[in-house]
């Protein structure tokens, strides 16, 4: 199983007492450290309020990149991000930009490269990195982890990954979110609704990262104690 998926199935049956408290739009928070605590962001005051999160990529170990320097060419490099998070410059050595934006990356260079160079002029272009995706799981035909081509919104989310399957709660489509390092927001959407108003004006875009989750109905619970056709039927007596 996708260890992304696994995380997404554990965290959904941690929360699951709290969500389901309510239907609709109902949020939580859910701390990601051991012995994780959910808290509800209308009775706990201390829990960090959902902020946007910063757009600009951050790197990440793996990706790689090409720099130029316009005026000292023969410092020209492509290097890689170590899974410490460093990387190697020539003539400088290790230095670490996990977790950097491209002008923090390009700040950091320039920095580095100071103690030789005068004012170096250097250019930072991406090369290989961590694509935008999003998570589906649960009660969807193919759960998964897929790549995100532009806007995707939630209900598109659940065509991609092969729309809900015959068990699905569609009333209960739960949406993570990550706010920071240690901390995600849970919110519930109502996608049987919006389908049968046609109104899809409450249809969350997603951000790279998310996950979303379909949990089972009731009517799949309870489908493996009601008697088949075949163990016999009732027929009123003329």
């Amino acid at each position: 199983m996708n260890r992304g998926v696994g995380f997404g199935l554990g965290l959904f049956l941690m929360l699951m007492p709290c969500l389901s408290a309510q239907e609709g739009n109902v949020q939580a928070v859910a701390k990601l450290s051991s012995g994780a605590a959910v808290a509800d962001t209308t009775s706990q005051p201390n829990t960090p309020q959902l902020q946007q999160r910063d757009n600009r990529y951050h790197l990440a170990a793996g990706d790689s990149f090409d720099v130029s320097f316009e005026l000292s060419p023969e410092f020209n490099q492509t290097v890689a991000i170590q899974p410490d998070g460093f990387v190697t410059l020539k003539a400088v050595g290790d230095v670490k930009v996990l977790g950097q934006t491209l002008p923090e990356l390009t700040q950091t260079l320039r920095t580095a490269y100071s103690k030789m160079l005068n004012d170096p002029l250097i250019v930072v272009v991406l090369k290989d990195f961590e694509k935008p995706y999003f998570i589906a799981d649960g009660q969807v035909t193919h759960p998964g982890r897929y790549d995100m081509r532009g806007t995707v919104t939630l209900t598109e989310a659940v065509a991609i990954a092969g729309g809900f399957t015959e068990n699905a709660k569609h009333s209960q489509v739960i949406l993570f979110r990550r706010v920071n390092d240690q901390w995600l927001s849970a919110k519930i959407f109502n996608v049987k609704e919006m389908q049968r108003r046609g109104d899809l004006h409450e249809d969350p875009t997603l951000k790279p990262g998310d996950m979303l989750i379909v949990p089972k109905n009731l009517l799949s619970k309870i489908k493996p104690f009601i008697p088949n056709a075949g163990m016999g039927a009732y027929k009123q007596i003329p």
